[in-house]
């Protein structure tokens, strides 16, 4: 795995070669969009599976679910940038004349056959990548943000649901109350349900139990803190895992790196 982060523009460039099981199912602040370049990609997203192969786009919104295997012997490997959403998301508006983006914005298809928007894709990643300097990250960036501009929706899209009263009462105590150690009782008693409703409402909203977004949220915020330097185990308390090992463990299941190894990349700063 190599992974790179641009420090003035906060994108990640990632390329990374999996067999079998790549990744448990985990969701990102970013807009994630890649291509595969060898082999057979399987993941779940938008609860349907998709299977990628070389040359196929493949198009993650934020906070889209998903996981990755290889059904493949010899597995797979993809190249894929992580754009921050709320700049990249305004630069789409602007250069694709989306108008306002008050709203979602997010993409048609998670997969796309579209091969000028694949060469678009692994421009920008190799001006990123290989560190080819500030006019060429820009020029390729306004390149992609035009391109996938043109496989963009705005606004809510049809497809997502709006959660039960329950489950929205829940996932905002979740946001607000991430560090603490909150039981699925009193998590049921703030939304004003039973517990065995919760989940299933929770579960039908989100994709996810009530447990595993918590995971999700501690897990985006200690990245948060990791790519501006804090340490493994200041980071793992400041989000509420037990200790940096409880964080690890997560971390690596979704992301396929231990945090040190992130903070490092992104940083520069030794263990």
């Amino acid at each position: 795995m190599s992974l790179r982060r641009d420090a003035e523009t906060g994108v990640e460039t990632i390329r990374a070669h999996f067999k079998g099981h790549a990744y448990d199912p985990h969701d990102h602040d970013d807009i994630l969009v890649g291509v595969t370049e060898q082999g057979v990609q399987q993941f779940q997203c938008r609860r349907r599976v998709h299977t990628s192969t070389p040359g196929r786009v493949i198009l993650i919104e934020p906070g889209e679910v998903h996981d990755g295997r290889s059904p493949q012997d010899d597995g797979f490997t993809y190249a894929m940038l992580y754009l921050p959403y709320r700049p990249f998301a305004a630069r789409m508006a602007e250069v694709g004349e989306l108008g306002p983006t008050s709203g979602a914005l997010g993409f048609r298809d998670t997969l796309s056959d579209d091969p000028d928007l694949g060469t678009v894709i692994r421009s920008a990643f190799l001006a990123l990548h290989g560190r080819e300097g500030r006019l060429a990250r820009d020029l390729a960036l306004d390149r992609l943000a035009l391109a996938l501009a043109g496989h963009a929706v705005t606004g809510v899209s049809a497809r997502i649901r709006r959660p039960q009263r329950a489950a929205a009462l829940a996932r905002d105590a979740l946001h607000a109350r991430m560090a603490e150690d909150i039981g699925l009782e009193e998590l049921a008693a703030l939304a004003g349900v039973d517990r065995f409703r919760l989940n299933r409402a929770f579960r039908e909203a989100f994709g996810l139990s009530p447990h595993a977004y918590l995971v999700q949220l501690r897990l985006k915020a200690a990245r948060r803190l990791l790519a501006v330097g804090q340490t493994p185990a200041m980071a793992a308390a400041d989000v509420g895992f037990a200790d940096q090992s409880h964080l690890g463990r997560w971390f690596r299941r979704a992301y396929g790196m231990t945090p040190a190894a992130y903070r490092r990349i992104c940083t520069n700063v030794p263990d």
